[in-house]
């Protein structure tokens, strides 16, 4: 679903079922995304890249997971599309008198900084989406399938909200030519069906950069809103369970944590197939 609010696509989707190398499955939940593309300044950025192929004005999409170790809640993933002029390497400084200055790897940055950049990148980025895939998945799954599934939708629906933009406004479509950089060892495997569908399959190179958020702008601005976006969820869950410190832990696997869950029982969020959870179902 769309939604067009001045010259800002709102993107809001709910996967419900999803299509892997050709099988769909019944998610155990739904997988959430929300987002925004501003489609004036990615052409009035990118118009080299999309009219000419010009190759020097590649588009960089940067993505990063936040919650791979916790025992309770969501794994949040993010992708984000940066201006041109500030997406590069960090050691580059291509972000030196931006309102992003001191964006670098979310863990490296205070809770104060990282809720202070949060809205700076939501608004100054020319999109991201946000992805927040639920312990149920996490438990369907496992939880690196779970981070790769987020991964890859982010990215899809990304580069498919793109597609039809430009194809509606009489782009060529099939000049763009993007990267994807995963942060991490790995990439998803993306549905490259949908991809020949939307005209891009041949013009996406997916990327993946070994601790990529401490080392290119556009992957730390997907982590600060994976990190911070997972931190609201938790800020929630310790509104309605405040007897289990989740403000302070985050759902990690801390020693207060293990005796909350010792003490109150397990939650409808925590992950089941995490060995201390499972073990305290049992017990």
């Amino acid at each position: 679903m769309l939604h067009i609010e001045s010259n800002l696509l709102q993107i809001e989707r709910s996967i419900e079922q999803i299509d892997i190398k050709g099988q769909y499955i019944n998610l155990a939940s739904p997988i959430y995304l929300s987002g925004q593309l501003n489609i004036n300044e990615l052409l009035a950025q990118y118009s080299n890249n999309i009219a000419q192929s010009d190759t020097s004005s590649v588009l960089q999409i940067g993505v990063d997971e936040a919650g791979r170790g916790p025992l309770l809640g969501s794994v949040n993933v993010a992708s984000a599309i940066l201006p041109r002029a500030w997406s590069g390497l960090i050691e580059g400084q291509p972000l030196k008198d931006t309102p992003l200055s001191i964006l670098t790897d979310s863990k490296q940055l205070s809770e104060k900084k990282r809720d202070m950049l949060y809205p700076l990148v939501q608004q100054h980025a020319i999109g991201y989406v946000i992805a927040d895939i639920p312990a149920a998945v996490i438990d369907q799954v496992n939880i690196l399938q779970a981070t790769m599934l987020g991964m890859r939708l982010c990215t899809e629906v990304m580069l498919e909200v793109i597609a039809y933009h430009l194809n509606d406004m009489a782009q060529d479509v099939h000049q763009l030519h993007a990267e994807v950089l995963f942060d991490g060892n790995r990439c998803p495997e993306l549905n490259y069906a949908r991809l020949v569908e939307l005209g891009v399959e041949e013009k996406v190179d997916c990327q993946a950069w070994i601790k990529g958020d401490a080392r290119h702008t556009s992957i730390a601005a997907a982590s600060i809103l994976a990190k911070v976006s997972r931190d609201k969820t938790m800020y929630a869950l310790d509104a309605q369970h405040p007897e289990y410190g989740i403000a302070k832990h985050k759902g990690y696997p801390t020693r207060a944590h293990m005796e909350a869950i010792e003490t109150y029982g397990v939650l409808a969020a925590h992950r089941r197939s995490f060995a201390p959870v499972r073990k305290a179902l049992k017990r």
